[in-house]
């Protein structure tokens, strides 16, 4: 990513963790957090906006109002659909039971299941019937929250891409583009879907 070869000196990042023993309720209050001059953000799409604007990364974050518009219409979108379905159904499939020593919700599980794979299809058929990228013909930023999202299914086990050639063949393109630095975001992902197969009876993280 290009974003990693500039050194940005106004900012800091600081990372709130929780203990073990987390309650459910609270599961969601992990945050990243970015301190950038005087304020804050703890919202990652916020945070990479920004950081196209000021960087002047016109090819992450179009200047064009109409391919911005593209852009800002899938990651308000995804908020809702990719970034929260595909969250629930990692957590209620793996994280929750393998952090809190919960039993899996069978229940909420299927219900997620159900509701990331409208999502997903919505993807395939919709987002990337047209183009390669889910904003048009260049990767964007849309593209890296969207292919994040997508990775955390895979650490319960869940295969995104079968049986939907557009994601498979879009997902390798946001890879190839990303790289070396997408496996080295992801390692820790890799890492878990490695270990456990999707699995949160395993032995502890």
């Amino acid at each position: 990513m290009r974003f990693r070869t500039k050194t940005v000196y106004l900012m800091s990042l600081k990372v709130s963790t929780r203990p073990r023993n987390m309650q459910p309720s609270t599961l969601s209050s992990l945050s990243l957090q970015l301190t950038i001059m005087d304020s804050s953000s703890q919202e990652s799409v916020a945070i990479l906006r920004y950081l196209c604007r000021e960087h002047k990364a016109d090819h992450w974050y179009p200047s064009d109002s109409k391919a911005q518009a593209r852009v800002d219409e899938y990651l308000e979108w995804q908020h809702v659909n990719t970034r929260m379905q595909c969250a629930m159904f990692f957590q209620h499939k793996f994280l929750r039971p393998k952090m809190l020593g919960m039993p899996v919700n069978e229940k909420k599980v299927a219900e997620f299941q159900e509701r990331m794979e409208i999502v997903l299809d919505q993807l395939e058929t919709i987002w990337l019937k047209d183009h390669p990228f889910i904003a048009g013909d260049h990767v964007t930023i849309a593209d890296l929250v969207a292919a994040c999202e997508l990775e955390q299914p895979s650490m319960a086990g869940y295969d995104v891409c079968k049986g939907r050639p557009n994601l498979t063949a879009w997902f390798k393109r946001v890879r190839d583009s990303f790289q070396p630095h997408y496996d080295e975001a992801h390692m820790m992902v890799y890492r878990v879907k490695d270990k456990f197969g999707g699995n949160p009876a395993k032995s502890n993280l």
